[in-house]
């Protein structure tokens, strides 16, 4: 075999193997495009057309609606969440490794607890 029928083999298999990727959710309807389509105009969630890569509702956020943003921890429940890792050696120790400070040094640290009470019945 030539490169020739190696490249068009190969072409053939990716082909088949994208078109199957695609069929796994099923093709769209004309209407659900048109949704999509929509959706994205109206939201700005399309490339604009420039060189940045941006997205319309990035370059010109003033005429899109802003987007929901999910409530996230107070400042307070961040600074107990690392006063408590570093409390029980719960924080990476090093880059290189990705080994937590409880991994590299157990004895540094207290011994993890099982949650729940067990009581001993006869």
């Amino acid at each position: 075999m030539n490169r020739k029928h190696l490249s068009a083999i190969a072409v053939a298999l990716l082909t088949l193997s994208a078109s199957q990727v695609f069929a796994a959710d099923g093709p769209l309807t004309r209407e659900q495009v048109k949704a999509e389509l929509a959706e994205a105009i109206r939201t700005g969630n399309m490339i604009a057309n420039n060189e940045s890569g941006l997205m319309l509702n990035q370059a010109r956020p003033d005429l899109y609606p802003a987007k929901e943003q999910s409530a996230g921890k107070t400042r307070e429940q961040v600074k107990a969440e690392l006063a408590e890792a570093i409390r029980t050696g719960d924080v990476v120790a090093d880059g290189e490794s990705g080994k937590k400070l409880k991994e590299l040094y157990p004895s540094r640290y207290p011994a993890p607890t099982m949650g729940g009470s067990f009581t001993a019945t006869r």
